[in-house]
C-alpha cells in the first residue's frame, strides 16, 4: 500500500487475540505480510466454521474481521468443504429489503475466478466488481466508492489471479508492438505501467499479475474518499493473488 497510508491502515487489536495472530492480521490487512503468505491466519478457523448471517450480528464489521472471514471461506473452498451459505428462502426474503456486504472484491472477469465461490460466500456477503485484469475506470471506481461510502464496507480486496489473459495480452502487445482489437487495447494500456521488465516469458506475465494487483491497490488507497476512510481506521485496501492450481488466495505486499 502507499507509504503514507500504511500506518493509518493498521487494524486496532482486540483483547484476547494471541500476539502471533495479531501480527498476522495487521500485516495482512495493511498489505505488508511477507510476500506469498497465505491470506490471513491459516489455522485460526476450522474448515467447517459457519459463516455469519448476512446483515446479522455476526457480520464482519472491521477490516480484521472481514479478512478473517474471507480466509475461512477460501480454506473451505480449497479443501472442498464449501457450504454455499446464505441461499435459503428466508435469506432471500430478508435481503429483499436491505444488504450489508462485508467486503468489496475487485476481481477479473475470468470465468475461473468467481469471488463468491473462491471465498465460499453467499447472497448479501460480497460486493463484487469485475473487470478484465482488474482494470480501473470511472464505473469501477464509482462501484467501489459506493460500497465503501454508502454501505460502510470495511475491506476492499483487489484479487489478481494466475494465468490472467488480460495481463498476458498486455505483455504480448508491449513486447511485439502489436495493436490489440477495439477496446481490448484500452485494457492493455492500463496494465502496461505494471509490466515487470526484469522478467522474461511466463515469468514476466506472472510477475506483472502481482505488480498490477499491487498498483491497483495503491491507486485505490490514494483515492481521496477511500484514503479518508483508511485514515479513520474504517477501511483497509489489500491486494491478493488466486492460484488456479491449488485454489489458494495469498496476500501480496
Amino acid at each position: 500500500m502507499l507509504s503514507n497510508t500504511r500506518t493509518s491502515n493498521t487494524v486496532p487489536v482486540r483483547e484476547g487475540v494471541a500476539p502471533s495472530r495479531r501480527a498476522l492480521l495487521r500485516t495482512a490487512v495493511a498489505g505488508t505480510a511477507a510476500a506469498g503468505s497465505v491470506l490471513a491466519l491459516g489455522s485460526a478457523f476450522p474448515a467447517s466454521a459457519a459463516p455469519p448471517a448476512p446483515g446479522g450480528a455476526g457480520r464482519p464489521a472491521t477490516p480484521e474481521q472481514a479478512l478473517r472471514e474471507l480466509e475461512a471461506g477460501n480454506r473451505r473452498w480449497r479443501t472442498y468443504r464449501q457450504q454455499h451459505p446464505h441461499e435459503s428462502p428466508s435469506t432471500r426474503l430478508r435481503l429483499a429489503t436491505a444488504q450489508h456486504p462485508f467486503a468489496v472484491v475487485l476481481g477479473c472477469v475470468d470465468s475461473r475466478v468467481p469471488p463468491e465461490l473462491v471465498f465460499d460466500q453467499g447472497l448479501g456477503d460480497l460486493l463484487t466488481v469485475r473487470s478484465a485484469g482488474e482494470v480501473l475506470d470511472e464505473a469501477v471506481l464509482g462501484s467501489i466508492a459506493y460500497g465503501v461510502l454508502e454501505l460502510a464496507i470495511p475491506l476492499v480486496l483487489v484479487l489478481g489471479h494466475q494465468s490472467c489473459g488480460a495481463v498476458g495480452a498486455a505483455v504480448h502487445a508491449d513486447e511485439t508492438g502489436e495493436r490489440l482489437p477495439s477496446h481490448i487495447q484500452y485494457l492493455a494500456d492500463q496494465i502496461r505501467p505494471s509490466i515487470d521488465r526484469t522478467q522474461h516469458g511466463d515469468a514476466r506475465v506472472s510477475a506483472t499479475i502481482d505488480a498490477h494487483a499491487r498498483r491497483t491497490r495503491d491507486r485505490l488507497a490514494a483515492e481521496p474518499d477511500l484514503a479518508r476512510a483508511v485514515s479513520a481506521g474504517a477501511l483497509a485496501v489489500a491486494a491478493a493473488r488466486y492460484d488456479l492450481r491449488d485454489q489458494r488466495v495469498r496476500i501480496l505486499t
